[in-house]
């Protein structure tokens, strides 16, 4: 079984900043104020004492979080794939309302990347699936909680 995940080149590159900002940035915060509060004496009534080793237990469990998911990827870069007009992952596509003829653009990416506000779709959303392997110019219907939407596939970007 493949246990790869994918992830765009920007998804991998968000991660990788956020954990260096925790190791070197959060961790000796935290470390800091857990020595001083320890200096304020009785440890079992010390609140601030309680809060930063609350604070620390998160700050680890996402360096882990963090750390697991990268040792997991497999970082694609778009940007290397010729563009066939096919949707793939970490394409952005231009759909088309069938019925409203509003436009939307949502790039496809991986779970942690996913913002719909952003135009960022999960490749695991009902969206995405019916989407991928499709070509530009053709009508998917999506099938969504108030039923089902078609869209037009206007056009695939490498970007």
């Amino acid at each position: 079984m493949n246990d790869r995940v994918p992830m765009t080149v920007n998804g991998e590159s968000k991660l990788r900043e956020e954990l260096r900002h925790l190791k070197s940035v959060e961790r000796p915060r935290v470390i800091e104020a857990i020595a001083e509060a320890r200096e304020h004496g009785d440890l079992k009534e010390n609140a601030e004492y309680h809060a930063a080793r609350e604070q620390q237990s998160f700050i680890e469990g996402r360096i882990q979080e963090i750390e697991s998911k990268l040792a997991g990827a497999q970082v694609i870069d778009i940007t290397s794939i010729n563009n066939t007009g096919k949707v793939i992952f970490g394409v952005t596509v231009t759909l088309i309302n069938a019925d409203t003829d509003e436009e939307v653009r949502y790039q496809i990416c991986g779970e942690d990347e996913a913002d719909v506000k952003a135009g960022r779709l999960s490749v695991t959303s009902p969206i995405a699936r019916a989407l991928i392997g499709k070509s530009e110019g053709e009508v998917v219907e999506v099938k969504v909680p108030s039923g089902t939407v078609e869209y037009e596939i206007d056009q695939v970007e490498h970007l």
